[in-house]
């Protein structure tokens, strides 16, 4: 076996005891410690201060009767304030780059047991660091016991050895993910990623985070969400400031965001502190940023730096020490190029960039959102509303299929659960409500009335639900067209007007009446 090193501080308290035959029924850990059947000790590497090398003499005495193999090493480190952590941790660490460890040789423990509270973390710091290449050891008294020895216990840093610890870790960061996602299980894995990462920069950072994505696609939420795990590390304890760069126009955003003086300029009829001063010690959330004119910006950017700015009308700077979250829908680096937005802002805000997904690019997390709406409505409204399994099994065919564009995102999500919802007085939507709905979205998002209205009443909803897009929106117009005309030929020349150029001879009516039929119609239904 290689010969054991221990070292450690004298403790000037504990180790301390008067001469006599009494002292060996008092637990001294520095001398317990060589005490052990287990544990032999070759070297003890014995810490101490120059105003304590008596006792530090009296300790190796006391050593050597109980353990004559154990050689001490005494080595005088002086502070001049113990309890400065910068000062000891500095001390030690010289020390440790200066003493000739040997792993190879020698087997080492660091004894935390004794010196101050300060001494102790740094001792634990630098062999966390592996500056001490050895393992912690902790000794204390026997309980209910006079024995001089004690107990001991060697802790190796390897956490990955400790599954309990581990464990509590990984669950620890598994469960802010969760919040950060509004406990939603999300199934997303690109998503899933991303929030991992943004739960390790927002209790780890103090920098500005970036979130991109279009309108709707969660920022403000999850801007919420950050500032809330923040407060509850305790890394924040200011409000959450929430400002809309696109409401802030002209000669009133300066005012808005940075304040003014009373009498800065007309209207101005008292002081007004200013969003970001609002935000001070907490959290400034400033979304659409790329709305902001480059005065605005400039501005923001000396606040994030500096933490100061200068009010409207004032002479005085102000001081205001927020962290910032900025949102945004647009490509703020083809913005730089075009020189609406400023270089220099777009490079502080550039370290931590995360671009959230539209729901048309998550939907597979549409499901359990569906269900996050469910319950948001039921806490609005105290009023639970869930699907009957047709109804539910319709309404995901329908959103996460491609006739499904979710241009609003989860605000389209959340308004369309809402409606059904409140079309459901019984508290059960059923597949009359959620089909009402589908032709409710198609007809938002065609952007237009005419063709949904076109095809109203003319198929079932089952069938105009195995339309394509492409197929809804030309069949609509041929309707259109047929209730528009006098004649089914008339109807037909006017749809075939160029192809049936083409041909020597041409029946229009018959092709418009073999088109119709292809969905069960005839010219007279449309008559």
């Amino acid at each position: 076996m290689k010969p054991l090193v221990v070292l450690g501080f004298l403790g000037s308290t504990l180790d301390a005891s008067k001469f006599g035959p009494s002292r060996w029924n008092k637990w001294r850990p520095s001398v317990g410690l060589t005490m052990h059947e287990d544990l032999r000790v070759d070297r003890f590497v014995l810490l101490h201060g120059a105003q304590h090398t008596r006792l530090a003499t009296y300790i190796t005495e006391d050593i050597a009767a109980v353990s004559p193999e154990t050689r001490v090493e005494p080595h005088v480190i002086d502070f001049a304030n113990p309890w400065d952590f910068e000062e000891v941790y500095g001390k030690l660490l010289d020390f440790a780059r200066a003493y000739p460890f040997d792993p190879e040789a020698e087997d080492y423990l660091v004894h935390i047991t004794t010196g101050t509270h300060v001494a102790q973390i740094c001792l634990f710091l630098l062999t966390e660091a592996h500056y001490l290449p050895g393992r912690l050891l902790q000794t204390q008294p026997r309980r209910g016991s006079t024995e001089a020895a004690g107990t001991w216990t060697a802790i190796d840093l390897d956490l990955s050895r400790y599954d309990s610890i581990a464990t509590r870790f990984a669950a620890a960061t598994a469960e802010s993910t969760s919040f950060l996602k509004s406990g939603i299980e999300t199934r997303n894995a690109a998503f899933n990623r991303m929030i991992e990462e943004i739960e390790q920069v927002a209790i780890r950072s103090r920098a500005p985070l970036l979130l991109m994505g279009p309108t709707g696609a969660g920022k403000s939420q999850l801007a919420r969400r950050i500032t809330e795990l923040k407060r509850a590390r305790r890394q924040v304890k200011g409000p959450l400031v929430e400002v809309n760069c696109a409401t802030l126009k002209g000669d009133g955003a300066m005012s808005a965001l940075f304040g003014h003086r009373k009498g800065a300029f007309t209207g101005a009829v008292a002081d007004r502190p200013g969003l970001l001063r609002s935000a001070d010690t907490g959290m400034l959330f400033l979304d659409e940023i790329g709305e902001l004119g480059l005065d605005e910006q400039a501005m923001i950017l000396r606040a994030i730096e500096d933490k100061r700015f200068l009010p409207v009308g004032s002479d005085r700077e102000v001081e205001s020490d927020f962290q910032l979250i900025a949102g945004t829908n647009r490509d703020l680096a083809a913005c730089v190029a075009q020189g609406t937005f400023r270089d220099d802002l777009y490079a502080r805000l550039n370290l931590w960039t995360f671009a959230l997904p539209g729901l048309a690019d998550r939907r597979e997390d549409i499901a359990p959102n569906l269900d996050y709406e469910l319950d948001r409505h039921a806490e609005r409204e105290v009023d639970r509303v869930t699907f009957n399994k047709e109804a539910r099994e319709r309404y995901l065919a329908f959103a996460t299929g491609p006739e499904a564009r979710w241009p609003g995102n989860f605000r389209d999500l959340a308004a369309s659960v809402t409606r059904m919802a409140t079309f459901s007085p019984k508290g059960r939507i059923d597949l009359a409500c959620v089909e009402s709905e589908i032709a409710r979205l198609r007809r938002l998002w065609t952007g237009s009335q005419v063709e949904p209205d076109q095809l109203e009443g003319l198929l079932p909803e089952a069938a105009l639900a195995t339309l394509d897009p492409f197929d809804r929106v030309q069949l609509a117009h041929v309707v259109a067209t047929c209730r528009s005309s006098r004649s089914l030929s008339e109807a037909g020349r006017v749809l075939f007007a160029a192809s049936r150029t083409q041909k020597s001879s041409s029946n229009d009516a018959d092709r418009l009446r073999k088109y119709l039929a292809r969905f069960d119609l005839n010219w007279l239904q449309l008559t």
